[in-house]
């Protein structure tokens, strides 16, 4: 097994946990990031002898969340949250190309250490520079994009966040809008 495993489980009051598990080859190291879903999350590593041994943890990790009662959020079970930046050209400029590659590693990081999901993609459309994010709560997403795009410096004031069900990819409802707009069109 390689990769990442990311597990998520409500407690009894609701409470949406993750955990999630990898191996770092720069490092040679097993790290484990766990905590509550929007929250920064708490992280432990572990040296390891080589990618044999971090598998062996990493099944391990994957059957005592399953043990736990951990399992993966189908995607279908996501939301589509996209942050989106107005430009000022139809198809952007290097500044923009540069605002593209910041923003989605800013998002990457931010969403990553909080349990929110992933940065799926981003697109370039009339005047606009679309970040689509996969996430398992569309609320907390959209909280935690505000505060990463502003801790970032990344054009708030040409920001907007919409949401959609992954399944309704054409239901997107706003959830922010530096200009006050209640539509929102990709």
């Amino acid at each position: 097994m390689s990769g990442i495993v990311r597990v998520y489980k409500r407690d009894d009051e609701g409470v949406l946990h993750f955990r999630e598990a990898w191996f770092d080859e720069e490092y040679s190291q097993f790290v484990m990031n766990f905590g509550v879903v929007g929250h920064q999350s708490k992280t432990e590593e572990t040296d390891v002898a080589d990618a044999a041994a971090a598998d062996a943890l990493l099944d391990a990790f994957a059957v005592q969340c399953a043990e736990d009662g951990y399992a993966e959020i189908p995607d279908e079970e996501q939301f589509w949250v996209v942050a989106q930046f107005a430009l000022k050209t139809k198809e952007g400029t290097e500044r923009d190309r540069y605002l593209e590659e910041k923003a989605k590693d800013a998002l990457v990081s931010h969403l990553a250490w909080r349990g929110l999901g992933t940065v799926d993609r981003s697109e370039f459309t009339d005047f606009k520079l679309n970040i689509f994010c996969l996430c398992p709560d569309a609320n907390k997403a959209a909280n935690a994009i505000k505060v990463c795009a502003r801790g970032e410096d990344l054009d708030f004031t040409k920001l907007t966040i919409a949401a959609a069900p992954f399944k309704e990819p054409e239901n997107f409802k706003v959830k922010h809008s530096a200009k006050s707009a209640t539509t929102f069109s990709l």
